[in-house]
Formats: structure tokens, C-alpha cells, sequence
């Protein structure tokens, strides 16, 4: 082989690094569990019986308290699907290009997650407080040891079942 197809050579595979290296995204950051500070990330699952119905499948991160905060919906790499921020009488979804705003809190999360969700008994749940919630039952009994959660909603039909499970 000679001197100049072994420059060739070099000289593409170093190109060709270059371009796989400019394609790559950064990691994203370490995502953090810190229930003190209402913060909280993991995947989460919604599985509604009905055939009808969507089940929901995604990464997350939650912050803040149930009067005002934040739930980011991320893809398997890690990337943001949608985001869905709160505060007193007005939420805002932000799915993909499109951005909706609405007073209901309820109806964005049920337009996010094709159900309703109880956001302020997740709160609850998520920091180890069993909360009542009408035709919800929860199980905390893996969340301390294994950081995982399940609840299961009777009423109003369909039933669902939420099961969260929380980084380390």
C-alpha cells in the first residue's frame, strides 16, 4: 500500500469520526430522585382495560408540588416528547411543536396520558403517603426498598393501572 492511499485512508476515517461525533447528542444529565425537594424521575406506565383506550409508556420527570410544577414525558434515548407545566388556575402542554393551554390541569394529563391521572395524590404517593384518592388504591410496599409504586383505579371504568418506577 502506499504512502498516499494510507493518507487517503487515514484521512476518511478521521472525516468519518468527525461526522458520527457531530451527530452524537450529549448524555443527558444524571436524573435525581429527591423526593424533599419535589423532585422525582424514572419510567412510568399507564395501562387502561379498555381496547379503545391508549396505554402510556414513557420516561419522566416530576418537580414541584401539586399546586404548582412540571412533567417532562422523555423517550427511550432520553429525549423530551412533551412537557407539562402548572401553576393555580392555568396549565400549559408542549407536545412536540404544538402548545395548548387550558384552566384544567385533569384535562391536559388526561390529553397527555389518553386517562385521568390523580397529579396531586402522585405527589402524595411518590413521597410514601398513602393517600385516599376516590376510585384509586395504591400500593407503596416496594417504594422504599426497589423505588417502585402501583395503583390501580376502579372507578370511573375503564380500570387502569400506574405503575411508577423511580431512579436511584
Amino acid at each position: 500500500m502506499s504512502l498516499l492511499s494510507r493518507r487517503r485512508g487515514l484521512l476518511a476515517s478521521l472525516a468519518l469520526c468527525g461526522l458520527l461525533a457531530a451527530c452524537a447528542q450529549p448524555p443527558a444529565p444524571a436524573p435525581s430522585t429527591d423526593p424533599a425537594n419535589g423532585a422525582w424521575s424514572g419510567r412510568l406506565s399507564l395501562l387502561v382495560d379498555d381496547p379503545s383506550a391508549q396505554s402510556f409508556n414513557a420516561g419522566f420527570e416530576l418537580t414541584g408540588r401539586p399546586e404548582r410544577g412540571q412533567l417532562t414525558i422523555l423517550n427511550p434515548l432520553g429525549n423530551v416528547m412533551a412537557r407539562l407545566e402548572w401553576s393555580p388556575g392555568h396549565a400549559v402542554l408542549m407536545d412536540g411543536q404544538k402548545r395548548t393551554e387550558s384552566d384544567s390541569l385533569a384535562q391536559l394529563v388526561k390529553t397527555l396520558t389518553g386517562s385521568a391521572l390523580p397529579v396531586s395524590a402522585l405527589f402524595s404517593w411518590l413521597r410514601g403517603d398513602a393517600v385516599q384518592t376516590p376510585g384509586w388504591q395504591v400500593d407503596l410496599s416496594a417504594l422504599q426498598e426497589h423505588g417502585r409504586l402501583v395503583a390501580q383505579r376502579f372507578s370511573p371504568m375503564p380500570q387502569a393501572t400506574l405503575r411508577v418506577i423511580l431512579s436511584r
